[in-house]
């Protein structure tokens, strides 16, 4: 005899599956994140002609250079604390380092970022630790670890739209 399993279970099924609890829900969606934040960062910095890495939008504003830098502090900071894994040893960066030392340095704290958040589960989110000169959940930090990848690519569209060149996200 032949069983046959209705529509109704079968939905029945389906949601049960889709509502299923995730392992590691904060660091698979870092990890999920973190491939399209670093092509379109890594994209916009290429975009910024080398001559332009000087540019401050205002003279209160930090130049293109030495916002790669920060974001290349920045990715291997958080990510190292967010993932409870040490600090890559890296040289140090200036905003006057050429174009192509600034945009290897930005793809190695991706890499980096990248291998430490594999590594990084959920178990530690409670933990405290120092970050950015207090003491902060590694939950915190990983929100930081997202929301400042975001902060970041919207900065480096932000100059090169003054600059007349469109950024990554806005092309076709």
């Amino acid at each position: 005899m032949k069983k046959t399993i209705s529509i109704a279970a079968l939905l029945f099924l389906a949601a049960t599956a889709a509502t299923a609890q995730v392992k590691d829900p904060v660091s698979n969606a870092l990890r999920e994140v973190l491939p399209g934040r670093q092509k379109n960062t890594v994209a916009a910095v290429e975009a910024m002609p080398a001559d332009k890495f000087n540019f401050k939008p205002t003279p209160d504003q930090m130049t293109f250079g030495h916002l790669v830098v920060h974001m290349i502090e920045s990715n291997n900071g958080l990510c190292s604390k967010a993932a409870d894994v040490p600090t890559p040893k890296v040289e140090e960066f200036k905003e006057t380092d050429s174009k192509d030392k600034l945009v290897a340095g930005l793809k190695a704290s991706f890499d980096f970022c990248s291998q430490a958040l594999a590594k990084m589960d959920d178990s530690k989110l409670g933990e405290t630790t120092e970050a950015m000169g207090m003491k902060l959940s590694r939950a915190r930090i990983a929100l930081g670890v997202a929301s400042s990848m975001a902060d970041h690519y919207a900065e480096t569209a932000m100059y090169l739209r003054l600059n007349g060149i469109t950024p990554p996200t806005a092309k076709k």
